[in-house]
């Protein structure tokens, strides 16, 4: 790990960033000056100025994304601030060059509070075709995004919503390799912040259209201090809200003491939580989704000496890798492609079930396809696109 640590501020120091800008004309002579700026250009601004639709006809709105941050949740290192999450975010636009051909902007704020995030955001909204909200901690994460629902462009948070998105995904392939009834299981998720919300709201079908959704059987949700359940007088109001759909059965007790006879572990937390001994108290053949990062919950080598049939993490140099480029990059490829105003339930439902289905014969060490797999965001991005216009 230490290697890539240095390898990458190397690569940082020599590049001095990861993106660019590049013109999709020459500017060669007096006339392509002219077309390109003044005094050509104003005809296309008069357009536009006359019928605001038309940016996305002749600007590059069609095809942008801001990627939003406010530096207070980046990656394992918590709240750095925005000068520190640059080198995030241009990671993620680069990203989505890469996979999906959009072109994005990393646009990190030096504010925390979530009325200006969102008065920021209203205000440089027109030039963008949609907003990828990155690394805003909980619980702020959940107002800023609900509170810009009405922009006109697709918003969405990639830390809910694209974990729990390529997580159904992984949970739809392990249960379809050990025959095992998605509706039937007991799911466990350490980690009460935006992914594990997000994900316990998808596994439930919170929100979702039952046709589209089909949810598991109980889920329960763990902090820091255990089971989060309706005796707990210590719970916040976005975490008592979980207990609307979620530990059905009112569990108590520590992690160690849920996870007995669980289906699932899904980890999305700290590292170095579960012993080998803690998965061998859990259902046969479990499955274990430990996602923390650089180090997950449990070792694989550890979770499968315990018993687990299907194993995950969120790191590369394993099998099974949880990672959100399976996911964000052909979510708003389809979003833009389709001019959605919104990423819709469905769409997201619609995506993690093009992303199962583009793993082929998929077994207990390929539940997913590979991150760099380039045939991964065309088809997401097609389902999504199918899925907005149905709405």
């Amino acid at each position: 790990m230490t290697d890539f640590f240095e390898r990458s501020l190397i690569l940082h120091e020599q590049l001095r960033g990861k993106i660019g800008i590049v013109g999709k004309m020459p500017i060669a002579n007096r006339d392509d000056l002219s077309l390109a700026y003044t005094p050509g250009v104003a005809r296309p601004c008069e357009v536009i100025a006359s019928d605001a639709s038309k940016a996305r006809e002749l600007t590059i709105k069609r095809n942008s994304v801001a990627v939003v941050t406010d530096g207070s949740a980046v990656l394992g290192l918590g709240n750095i601030g925005p000068h520190a999450a640059i080198p995030v975010m241009e990671g993620k636009s680069l990203l989505f060059k890469e996979f999906a051909n959009i072109d994005a902007w990393p646009i990190c704020l030096d504010a925390q509070d979530v009325d200006e995030i969102v008065a920021t955001v209203r205000r440089i909204a027109p030039v963008f075709g949609g907003i990828n909200l990155e690394d805003i901690s909980a619980p702020r994460c959940f107002a800023v995004e609900q509170q810009l629902q009405d922009i006109g462009i697709p918003v969405f948070h990639d830390d809910q919503h694209g974990t729990a998105i390529v997580l159904l995904a992984a949970l739809l392939n392990a249960a379809k390799v050990l025959r095992r009834d998605i509706t039937q299981m007991k799911v466990v998720i350490n980690g009460a912040g935006a992914a594990g919300t997000a994900i316990a709201r998808l596994l439930r079908c919170v929100g979702h259209s039952p046709n589209v959704c089909v949810p598991v059987d109980d889920v329960i949700v763990c902090d820091s201090k255990g089971a989060i359940h309706n005796g707990r007088d210590d719970l916040a109001d976005y975490k008592r809200e979980l207990l609307r759909y979620t530990n059905r059965k009112h569990r108590t007790g520590t992690l160690q003491n849920v996870l007995a006879g669980a289906d699932v572990f899904i980890g999305v937390s700290k590292g170095g939580l579960l012993s080998a001994d803690d998965v061998s108290k859990m259902a046969r053949d479990s499955i274990v989704l430990a996602m923390a990062n650089p180090i997950p919950e449990i070792m694989p080598d550890v979770a499968r000496s315990g018993g687990a049939a299907v194993v995950g993490t969120g790191r590369s140099d394993f099998p099974n890798q949880i990672n959100n480029v399976l996911a964000f990059p052909g979510i708003f490829r389809g979003a833009l492609d389709a001019s959605s105003c919104a990423i819709t339930e469905e769409m997201k439902i619609a995506a993690a079930r093009a992303l199962a289905a583009a793993t082929t014969d998929p077994s207990p060490e390929r539940v997913l396809p590979d991150p760099l797999d380039r045939s991964v965001a065309p088809r997401v991005a097609a389902a999504v696109a199918e899925a907005a216009e149905r709405e």
